[in-house]
């Protein structure tokens, strides 16, 4: 049953950042403005992460079991969907389909161990495996993207998903034990769910074109509105005897601390993979597969980290350890800022640093979040962990990468173009490689020197900007988690 949910969880996971590596080639195929690169990328992680509360919710009223099933039945037609795109518009909608299927998957996967797995220590392992799946599932993405796109092009990363489906559906039939919440079966509130969605989702758009500079009024006005809908949400939550999110939950101060870990853990690994891809294919000339390949330490550290937190987490403690991994992700943003010559041993090492704190971070925080609260509201935990989880790597592509972006721009200066080839190359690292290529000579050489010293010095910047997020979190996590907490559902 574990290997069930596992797999279905490492297929969501690794479509977060399978196309990281496979972002040039489909640049070079469809050729999508900057804009529409950004949601091809990011918009799936938006998408599942606005549907989670919901579909947290749907889970524990109408059947965990039947909400995964259909979910991944829809995560394997809109795989169809992609892969058969001709445009960016099918692409990008194919991409929110699967975020729509992956929302309906995840919540299931984590309330599911925590009904099957009751034993406080077996649940830990079995949250540590999941943990495990879900890190590496990200970390691997851009592994198998870039041999599937070096082999049979972008589709194949959509097409990979296919027979996958088929397999986890048949078996899951099987296997699965259905549950639902008894006292639940009430209707659903709809306009807290539609409340949920509106407000995450607008709360993305804003952050990214604040993040991007420059905002129009009608960036301002979402942002605004983004945080009245959520307050609305909260008010109705507060006010209900059956919520779609049990707000109360967020006075447990460790639950409150491990929602926020997973928030910063994935929107650091998020950033680090998408913008470390980009680095490794544009600025070192390195094959989507040979990217990929460079990306494994983060696998391996993820996997090690998180299989290591179940027993650490007993011989530690709680609050130690979470505060460990978010230093060790703090750690490796440090070192790639303070160090001005950016060499691959050097990103390796990152990686590691960015693995090993991902998968304890996460782990440590999911053990927190379905200790917290009874059998019944395990949708709603899986529900916060999962929003967070996939919130963070949509928003660590959103926000440091519009980031990262708009300090690229701003160093890219001097170049001997004019008109569009000007335009082109100002406005990312692979417009200015194409160009580069195009052009090609002395002046075509001079053009990607410059995009290269452009694209290390945004990324030093924005590095520095994401250790001090995550380091600010993990100074929250000493401060809100009691001294000696232990993840038992005692708590």
């Amino acid at each position: 049953m574990l290997a069930v949910l596992c797999a279905s969880l490492l297929l969501v996971a690794m479509d977060a950042t399978i196309l990281n590596v496979a972002l040039p080639s489909l640049i070079d195929h469809m050729e999508p403005s900057p804009m529409e690169q950004l949601w091809i990328v990011d918009l799936y992680g938006l998408v599942l992460g606005g549907l989670l509360i919901t579909c947290g919710a749907i889970s524990d009223r109408y059947g965990r079991k039947r909400l995964f099933i259909a979910g991944f039945v829809l995560f394997g037609l809109a795989s169809v969907v992609a892969a058969t795109a001709h445009d960016p518009a099918q692409l990008i909608a194919g991409r929110a389909l699967l975020g729509v299927g992956g929302a309906m998957v995840m919540p299931s996967t984590l309330s599911l161990i925590r009904n099957i797995f009751t034993d406080d220590h077996e649940r830990t392992l079995a949250i540590g495996i999941w943990a495990s799946v879900a890190g590496a599932g990200a970390a691997i993405g851009p592994l198998v993207g870039g041999h599937l796109v070096e082999q049979f092009g972008w589709s194949a990363a959509f097409w990979l998903n296919v027979p996958v489906v088929v397999l986890t559906v048949t078996a899951g039939l099987w296997l699965l034990p259905e549950y639902r919440a008894p006292q639940q079966g009430g209707s659903l509130d709809w306009l807290s769910a539609a409340l949920s969605v509106l407000g995450i989702v607008a709360l993305a758009w804003g952050i990214k074109h604040l993040a991007k500079g420059d905002p129009a009024p009608v960036d301002l006005v979402i942002m605004v509105a983004s945080v009245l809908l959520l307050g609305w949400f909260a008010y109705r939550q507060l006010r209900s005897a059956d919520p779609l999110l049990d707000v109360r939950l967020f006075r447990n101060r460790a639950f409150t601390a491990a929602a926020l870990s997973t928030l910063l853990a994935m929107l650091a690994i998020g950033a680090a993979l998408f913008l470390i891809s980009l680095w490794l294919q544009y600025i070192h000339g390195y094959t989507p597969s040979e990217a990929g390949l460079r990306t494994v330490p983060a696998a391996f550290a993820t996997l090690f980290g998180s299989l290591a937190t179940p027993w650490l987490m007993r011989h530690v403690g709680v609050r130690p350890l979470m505060a460990f991994g978010l230093a060790s992700l703090t750690a490796g943003f440090v070192v790639l800022a303070a160090i001005p010559t950016t060499s691959y041993p050097l990103v390796a090492f990152v990686l590691v640093c960015l693995g090993i704190g991902d998968g304890i971070a996460i782990t440590t925080a999911a053990a927190v979040l379905v200790a917290a609260v009874p059998p019944e509201r395990a949708g709603q935990a899986g529900a916060v962990e999962e929003t967070n989880y996939e919130l963070g790597i949509g928003l660590g592509v959103a926000l440091l990468g519009s980031i990262h972006g708009r300090l690229f721009v701003e160093h890219m200066t001097d170049l001997p173009l004019h008109g569009d080839d000007l335009d082109t190359a100002r406005g990312s690292v692979g417009g200015a490689a194409y160009i580069s290529h195009q052009i090609g000579g002395p002046v075509g050489a001079q053009v990607l020197e410059i995009a290269q010293h452009a694209f290390d010095s945004a990324l030093t910047t924005t590095s520095w900007i994401s250790a001090g997020l995550v380091g600010s979190v993990a100074l929250l996590v000493v401060i809100l988690v009691p001294k000696g907490f232990q993840a038992t559902s005692s708590h």
